[in-house]
Order: C-alpha cells, then sequence, then structure tokens
C-alpha cells in the first residue's frame, strides 16, 4: 500500500521545493522513496500475470531545469514506468502519485517518425479496428477518449478529406485514468491500477499488429 504519509511528504515537498528543506528532511523522503519502492515491486509482480514486463523504473526525484523556466529542484511527487519485453510489444505504461493528482497513462506518448507513419497508413487503410477499441465500454468507461497532441489539418502525404483524419491527426496516441488520494492509500490501489491496465490490451494489441507489419501486411520482425 501507499502510505498516507508519502502523500504528505509530496505535498510538503511541493510547498518547500529547495535544497535546504529537502537535505532537512532526506529522512522522510527516504522512508517515502522506500514505500514508493515496496509498491513499485508488488505491482510489478502483478503485472507480469496479465503481460511481460522487460523493466520498471522509477524516476529521480531530481528535476532537469537546463531549460525550464521552473527552476525549482525536485519533483513533488513519485513517477513509475513500465516496459513490455520484445521488439514485438509496443506501448508502454506509466503511474505517478501525488496529493491530487495521481494518474494511470499507457499508449504511445513519444512515438518515432516511422512508427507513426506506419500506424497512420494503416489506420488510413483501415480505420474501423481501432474506432471499433476506442468505442469499446471498458475503454470509455475508465479512459473517456484517446489523447495526444495533434497536428491541426492534416499530416504529410494525406488529405484533410480522409474519413479517418479525426485518428489521423494525433502526434501522441495514449489514455490516463485518474485516481483519487483515498483509492491511493487503500489496499485497492493495486486492483484499479491492473484493471486499468487491462483495459489498454485491446489497443495494444492492435497497435503491436500494425507497427510489426508493413502495410502489405508482410512482417517486419522475423
Amino acid at each position: 500500500m501507499i502510505s498516507k504519509n508519502t502523500l504528505k511528504y509530496c505535498k510538503k515537498l511541493k510547498v518547500n521545493n529547495n535544497r535546504p528543506w529537502f537535505q532537512e528532511n532526506k529522512e522522510e523522503y527516504d522512508e517515502a522513496k522506500a514505500n514508493v519502492k515496496s509498491f513499485q515491486e508488488t505491482l510489478l509482480a502483478e503485472m507480469q500475470k496479465i503481460d511481460s514486463i522487460e523493466k520498471s523504473k522509477m524516476f529521480r526525484i531530481h528535476r532537469d531545469v537546463r531549460f525550464s523556466k521552473d527552476k525549482t529542484p525536485y519533483n513533488p511527487d513519485f513517477r513509475l514506468s513500465f516496459t513490455r519485453e520484445g521488439a514485438h510489444r509496443r506501448g508502454g505504461y506509466y503511474l505517478r502519485i501525488a496529493p491530487g493528482e495521481t494518474f494511470v497513462a499507457c499508449g504511445f506518448w513519444g512515438p518515432e517518425p516511422a512508427d507513426l507513419k506506419l500506424i497512420r497508413g494503416q489506420i488510413a487503410q483501415d480505420p474501423e479496428p481501432l474506432r471499433k477499441i476506442l468505442k469499446a465500454k471498458k475503454f470509455t468507461d475508465l479512459y473517456g477518449e484517446l489523447q495526444g497532441d495533434q497536428v491541426k489539418t492534416a499530416p504529410k502525404g494525406f488529405s484533410k478529406e480522409d474519413p479517418a483524419i479525426d485518428l489521423l491527426r494525433y502526434k501522441q496516441m495514449y489514455v490516463s485514468r485518474k485516481l483519487t488520494d483515498k483509492v491511493v492509500c487503500s489496499e485497492d490501489f493495486t486492483k484499479e491500477i491492473i484493471k486499468t491496465y487491462k483495459a489498454i490490451r485491446p489497443f495494444f494489441d492492435y497497435m503491436s499488429d500494425i507497427l510489426t507489419h508493413d502495410l502489405n501486411g508482410i512482417p517486419l520482425i522475423k
């Protein structure tokens, strides 16, 4: 379980986001980090039951402020990612834990240009499989709708009159679900995350299939 003290620490760090305070309260940070690390291991074990996960990562609390106007040195949250195993499995899982701002996310945050071109080409050929996935009740109940940055008119090489232009405009393709602090600190937190991640599998399976075949259906991975 995620401790209420972990969320309290994140809240205090957000208000006192400076090095002196952080150093003075290092022990509290270590306890919060250990709590999330333990939760990460539990969650990973459960995720392995529904997917093949190659690696799990906890992001650093230190912010890279080199190119940011915001010079606060720390991320007042805990963030985890889970990478699917093998070149034939596409998509990734993400979790952010923060007071009042916890969310689960999955999908394609920064697809490679070649992958994005192939995704668009496959969708243009037949958008109905993807539409069916995005309209499924389990998908809409948990995620609402597909998210991500989009081009304003039409991507290069595609017509703005294409019947699938609403899907072709996406430069990113991901979904997210917010969770309350009550759920985060409950015994049901892991269960809710797993339920959320399971709901994305039809989308991941579709993407894995189209990204491992060219537009003529010939496998790209041997």
